[in-house]
């Protein structure tokens, strides 16, 4: 389009561009064969394509959003062309997940491995920082597993399709509160509050011999609190 043919005020321009008002129905048709066609590839991807995505799963998705899109919009791109392309775009998922069925080396190299975030209360900073996963988005999602103590926790691992796999400990330790500090009347909801024992602030670590004075054993941090332990007996405080 030159810049003399762009005139402010053509609603026909904006609305239709170059292409004959017709040619909405022709976008209809386009579509609806698309969209068919979409669906069957998908189904045939597997029944992982419709939930978590791993890596390689995410990279296919956005390419056939990019395939269908001409197929549908643009007058001069045939359909068949865009289905030719889906096809291509299956087959290389499947040959993909057969690859990584067989080769636990390339499952490797293609869908990553697991990360542990936090190992017997105790989070993992620099796996944290590797992963790049922030400490409020972990919190979050012990919390969404009603864990409200770090001492609670076992083994919090990022799985490589970045799904949280959460497992408790059998007892109760002493660790560090997971509640959002802004919310004060539910800071004591099933927790004691242990005088003799302190957590460091930063990774939950509890050390044997309290000290606020050294830095953490395990991060090096200096910001101590004071250690909880949770007690399924204990209702809410619901004057504080």
């Amino acid at each position: 389009m030159k810049k003399q043919d762009i005139i402010p005020g053509d609603w026909y321009r904006i609305l239709f561009g170059e292409t004959p008002v017709v040619f909405l129905v022709e976008i209809l048709i386009r579509t609806f064969i698309m969209y068919i066609i979409l669906l069957v590839i998908v189904r045939f991807m597997g029944k992982r394509m419709g939930g978590q995505l791993t890596i390689s799963e995410l990279a296919v998705m956005i390419t056939l959003g990019a395939i269908v899109s001409p197929g549908m919009q643009m007058p001069q791109t045939g359909i068949l062309l865009c289905i030719m392309i889906l096809i291509c775009a299956l087959v290389f998922q499947r040959g993909i997940n057969l690859l990584e069925y067989k080769s636990e080396r390339f499952e490797r190299a293609s869908q990553g491995t697991l990360s542990i975030l936090v190992k017997n209360g105790v989070m993992q900073m620099d796996e944290l920082k590797q992963t790049k996963v922030s400490r409020q988005q972990l919190f979050a999602a012990l919390r969404n597993k009603e864990v409200f103590n770090l001492g609670d926790v076992d083994r919090v691992y990022l799985e490589a399709c970045g799904l949280f796999s959460i497992y408790t400990s059998t007892g109760p330790r002493p660790g560090l509160l997971l509640f959002p500090p802004d919310d004060r009347s539910i800071a004591t909801y099933q927790q004691i509050t242990l005088g003799n024992k302190i957590v460091c602030a930063n990774c939950g670590a509890v050390p044997d011999r309290p000290d606020r004075a050294q830095p953490c054993p395990e991060c090096g941090a200096r910001q101590w609190g004071s250690a909880s332990i949770s007690n399924p007996n204990q209702p809410i405080d619901s004057s504080s």
